[in-house]
């Protein structure tokens, strides 16, 4: 029989797991009170609803949370690639009616699922053109319109019965390091992330967002402690009138991994005042992750929480208000399925017209809508996938040559032979020469092939599906703002002229 202190520990604890089917392990926690569970990539199938039902049936109570933002960003598209706009290209066109239309189609999908937390949107302010992991996942770098667009799909969300959660408190968009690797320092003046990068969840507190996630980064004046395990800066959601779930983002990412451990994170978390541990994709270790790593990242978590409330490091009163909130989402999430069933109506939502209409060319290109130009031939250079994001996923550069000739280039590694070989196949195949890029502002090699490439073949393309580059490069660049499916086959169509 599980004793009382194992259940409290449980639920609080929100773990990720490998396959398509719910392990045993998995199971006989969720019967001992586990929170729930997230998915990530290596859960999704055909049959998620079923597996819905199958977490459900060991805890009626259980959140189940997706990892999902569309873009760049997607889980329930991991095979294919989203057929959702990414939250750069929603702040392109700045149409609040899309964001909002974009969350309650997000909603739809999700509810079809079983799913009722989203760990999204982004509300990070891309103030730094380096970043290895926000980038086009932001609404953009101004703050105004993140909030703007961050508070129309919190409701466009919750208005279709899922709770929303804004990420990366107190925000990580000025930072050039990805703290799945590493531990991100802040080093801005307080007023300045006070003014520009707080502001976002300001507007999503206004909007009545029921939760909010934590960033794994070290903003020095207040203290040395990453945000998660901060009680300071924690508090300061609790000043700012958020009354909902905060939940904590992975604790088996390096930062917190590597730093304090995992069982230190969770007990750390907790005592700052998080409120639901991820403990994440059992991926996150890498190639180091063993067959086990989901059961045993949980239990490290779990035995950790359990040893701190019996000898008192972790004030029992602190988990069991933990363990109140999360219950109360819980409900209100089960009512909010039992009012509406059936969720939103997505018939009318047109996501492929909002892509489109984000698409922006850098200057005139001659022959851009020239429907002579048949084919594409295309050269994917983009850098490898993160942990994060799924940099290099086929479907982008699949969706974008069609049937017309494609070839991957590890631009990064590429010989000079390697460089040349790829262009000259693609030169010589049918339809007009394509580079593929995602960082040509800060990525050298991304922008040397730009200049090869002008020189070999000046009717030559650019598709980029990252940040803009802040200089020009010597081709026309057609920006996407998003490594997805359906703003491949956007680019596609304007460039075949169709």
């Amino acid at each position: 029989m599980t004793d009382e202190l194992t259940r409290l520990a449980n639920s609080v604890l929100w773990p990720g797991f490998f396959g398509t089917d719910a392990p045993a392990w998995l199971r006989s926690a969720l019967k001992d009170d586990l929170a729930g569970v997230v998915y990530f990539g290596q859960n999704i199938s055909a049959d998620l609803p079923a597996l819905s039902a199958q977490i459900r049936a060991a805890n009626p109570h259980a959140l189940i949370g997706i990892d999902e933002e569309g873009g760049s960003v997607t889980r329930l598209e991991v095979g294919t690639g989203s057929t959702l706009p990414g939250a750069a290209q929603l702040g392109v066109v700045d149409d609040v009616a899309a964001s909002r239309a974009t969350g309650a189609e997000l909603a739809r999908r999700a509810h079809a699922a079983g799913i009722d937390v989203v760990l999204g949107p982004v509300a990070d302010v891309n103030t730094d053109p380096r970043n290895p992991v926000i980038g086009v996942r932001s609404f953009g770098a101004d703050a105004a319109l993140v909030s703007r667009h961050v508070a129309a799909t919190v409701e466009g969300m919750q208005g279709g019965g899922v709770a929303a959660c804004v990420k990366h408190f107190p925000g990580h968009g000025d930072t050039h390091l990805d703290s799945h690797h590493a531990l991100p320092v802040i080093n801005l003046d307080p007023a300045e992330i006070e003014d520009v990068h707080l502001a976002p969840f300001r507007a999503a507190i206004a909007a009545g967002v029921d939760s909010i996630m934590t960033a794994h980064i070290v903003v020095p004046e207040w203290g040395e402690q990453p945000a998660t395990l901060n009680a300071g800066v924690l508090g300061r959601l609790r000043t700012m009138g958020f009354d909902g779930v905060i939940i904590t983002d992975a604790l088996d990412m390096a930062a917190i991994r590597e730093s304090v451990g995992i069982g230190g994170g969770a007990v750390q978390a907790l005592a700052a005042g998080a409120d639901l541990l991820c403990i994440g994709n059992p991926t996150n270790p890498g190639a180091a992750a063993r067959a086990d790593q989901d059961e045993s990242d949980y239990l490290t978590a779990r035995e950790a929480i359990v040893a701190a409330l019996r000898d008192g490091t972790l004030p029992r009163e602190r988990v069991e208000q933990a363990r109140d909130r999360v219950r109360m989402l819980a409900t209100k999430l089960a009512g909010a399925a039992t009012a509406d069933s059936d969720g939103p109506d997505g018939a009318s939502y047109e996501a492929a017209d909002i892509v489109s209409r984000a698409l922006r060319v850098t200057h005139v290109m001659d022959g851009v809508a020239d429907a002579a130009a048949s084919a594409l031939s295309v050269i994917d250079a983009r850098r490898r996938s993160t942990l994060a994001v799924d940099s290099a996923a086929a479907y982008v550069a699949d969706a974008l040559a069609g049937d017309g000739f494609r070839v991957r280039l590890d631009v990064e590694r590429a010989t000079e032979e390697e460089r040349d070989a790829a262009l000259d196949a693609a030169i010589a195949a049918e339809g007009r020469l394509v580079l593929l890029v995602d960082r040509p502002d800060v990525d050298a090699a991304q922008r040397a092939l730009a200049e090869l490439a002008a020189d070999r073949d000046p009717g030559a393309v650019v598709v980029n599906v990252g940040l803009p580059a802040r200089h020009p490069l010597p081709l026309p660049v057609v920006e996407v703002a998003a490594a997805s499916r359906v703003g491949a086959e956007a680019a596609r169509a304007m460039l075949l002229g169709r």
